[in-house]
């Protein structure tokens, strides 16, 4: 049996951009990416996040709008290797007149049919009811408040879903 897949979102979940703009969460540290033109983004990342996401029993996939720029902005600082990507293409930012989110029907194509845990800080109940519908695999759409990013419960919360999904 595969490994699930861990769909990782960066803004939120590794980048907890809602936290007080004037307080950089302990344990953070800062880059300025200039992932496209006009002023570089300020972006929190927490060291100790690959080596933790490294740990758990997935198969680490970036579903971030970075795509692979996270591979040459996010990786190296929290300490992951390349990883592939979903590549949204023309559904970047989509609206749908559904209320699913932008990412649901890619991730759930990429996934095709394997076991998944989507970490983001976006996902709604339209989206699990896409997911439900449209996915034959087990999947977890896992919530992360962007005020704080990924916690010590998250990896646990992950960590069980992955053992679920392979005994």
């Amino acid at each position: 049996m595969s490994r699930p897949l861990l769909f990782l979102d960066v803004d939120g979940p590794l980048n907890p951009y809602a936290a007080q703009p004037e307080r950089r969460p302990e344990g953070y540290t800062t880059i300025r990416a200039s992932v496209r033109p006009g002023r570089p983004l300020r972006v929190w990342l927490n060291p100790s996040h690959g080596p933790a996401l490294l740990a758990l029993d997935y198969d680490l996939c970036w579903a971030t709008t970075w795509m692979d720029a996270a591979n040459r902005w996010i990786a190296p600082v929290v300490g992951l290797p390349e990883l592939p990507w979903v590549d949204f293409g023309e559904g970047l930012f989509a609206v749908r007149p559904d209320g699913v989110h932008w990412k649901t029907e890619a991730i759930v194509a990429y996934a095709g049919g394997r076991a998944f845990a989507w970490v983001d800080d976006e996902q709604s109940p339209a989206d699990e009811v896409y997911v439900a519908g449209r996915h034959p695999g087990s999947a977890l759409l896992y919530h992360v408040d962007p005020r704080i990013g990924l916690r010590e419960r998250d990896f646990t919360a992950l960590a069980g879903f992955a053992a679920a999904v392979q005994t």
